[in-house]
């Protein structure tokens, strides 16, 4: 990320693995012209510290020296903390495994909780999540010609805080997230071969059916595009899946279902007073993208 940014001609410092006890590790580098990117790394931080049944592991393979112990339990919110402590005005981006994971609400293995979304927590200004390195180009473009990330509502892969009932404009709808899945007990498969039973309902009256305009297949793609992209499903609120296992589980597989970059539509969940509003997964990277990125030095 960092050779991807100098090559868009940014200057970038990086501060690894910082001392977390206090702001002053994080002051190092000075006050930063556009922005801090926060990530916690490789690998979930709670995941490299901590085995499956709560021991501390004794050793950390990204570490130099496979050293452990050198990062906080959920490494991203306590740096993003310590950034707002150190220099309060300064926007945060938000990024990484923990972030992605973390963008709605969400189970807490280690505590055994459903937690808030990492924009809550972490007060973080945009939340990236997925393959982010054009997303994260754009932003530091836009803010290097002065614009303000509360403005950048419109870039895929972002997650962000808003005010309960935003939209990007007038002609936006909204669903319950009900119709994308319904809640509660989930049906077996049906037996595909089962044999059907013969029907006995009557035979339909054809002379009732009245004849409808053909519509072609790109007409038909077309009008199902506009209206996805100017779609926002409401999964239930953190208030909600907090105490409900069900709404928990229908509100993790909304958000799977809505997960494939080419028709996924934004999602909002409400938190307290405030919407979390995540927009689409971003496109994946063309062949001359991801080459950019990885002939890089």
């Amino acid at each position: 990320i960092g050779l991807m940014l100098e090559a868009q001609g940014f200057r970038v410092g990086i501060i690894a693995q910082p001392d977390w006890h206090s702001k002053d590790p994080f002051m190092a580098l000075g006050e930063p012209n556009l922005f801090f990117g926060v990530t916690a790394g490789n690998m979930d931080s709670m995941i490299n510290r901590y085995t499956a049944d709560r021991k501390i592991r004794s050793d950390d393979a990204y570490t130099p020296g496979g050293q452990g112990g050198q990062r906080p339990d959920r490494a991203a919110l306590v740096y993003a903390q310590r950034c707002k402590e150190a220099w309060n005005d300064v926007p945060i981006v938000m990024g990484g495994i923990e972030a992605s994971l973390r963008r709605i609400a969400h189970y807490d293995y280690w505590q055994d909780k459903v937690r808030r979304s990492m924009l809550v927590d972490a007060k973080c200004d945009l939340l990236l999540y997925g393959n982010a390195e054009r997303a994260l180009v754009e932003i530091a473009h836009r803010a290097a010609h002065g614009e303000r990330l509360a403005q950048m509502r419109d870039i895929r892969g972002t997650g962000f805080l808003t005010s309960q009932g935003w939209r990007p404009d007038a002609g936006w709808q909204e669903l319950d997230s009900t119709t994308v899945d319904l809640p509660g007990r989930v049906d077996p498969h049906p037996d595909p071969y089962a044999m059907e039973p013969a029907s006995t309902a009557p035979a339909e009256d054809t002379d009732a059916v009245q004849p409808i305009r053909l519509v072609s297949a790109a007409e038909r793609v077309a009008a199902r595009k506009l209206q996805r992209a100017k779609t926002v499903v409401r999964i239930p609120a953190y208030e909600a899946v907090a105490y409900d296992p069900v709404l928990y589980a229908h509100a993790s597989r909304t958000l799977h279902l809505e997960s494939n970059p080419g028709n996924a539509r934004a999602l909002v969940q409400a938190h307290g007073e405030r919407d979390v509003w995540i927009n689409p997964p971003p496109i994946p990277l063309s062949t001359e993208e991801m080459d950019y990125v990885y002939d890089l030095p």
